[in-house]
């Protein structure tokens, strides 16, 4: 299978034109966001999360433990700037912890 790797870079180009131009990107971000959030805080805290939704920027994870709430409280700045990494974009600015 012979592919030229221009035609693949323009796939992608056009893939990520049409998301944008049918105002996809939100959408996406709010499945992308729970799917990090699950494998990145791992399978401890991923049991404990009871609700994952993105508002704007805002983040706001439901927690049904709180003292894991009171814990990931002191690190939220870490935890914005490491899920913002793995989206690869700045999606998250604030996170609400309840």
């Amino acid at each position: 299978m012979d592919q030229d790797n221009g035609n693949l870079h323009s796939l992608g180009d056009l893939l990520k034109g049409f998301v944008k131009e049918n105002r996809l990107e939100k959408g996406l971000d709010k499945v992308n966001v729970e799917k990090v959030w699950n494998s990145e805080m791992g399978p401890a805290i991923k049991k404990y999360t009871t609700g994952i939704r993105l508002d704007k920027n805002t983040l706001y994870v439901r927690l049904s433990s709180s003292v894991l709430r009171e814990e990931l409280g002191y690190g939220k700045s870490k935890i914005i700037k490491m899920l913002n990494e793995k989206l690869g974009k700045e999606v998250i600015k604030k996170l609400v912890l309840s």
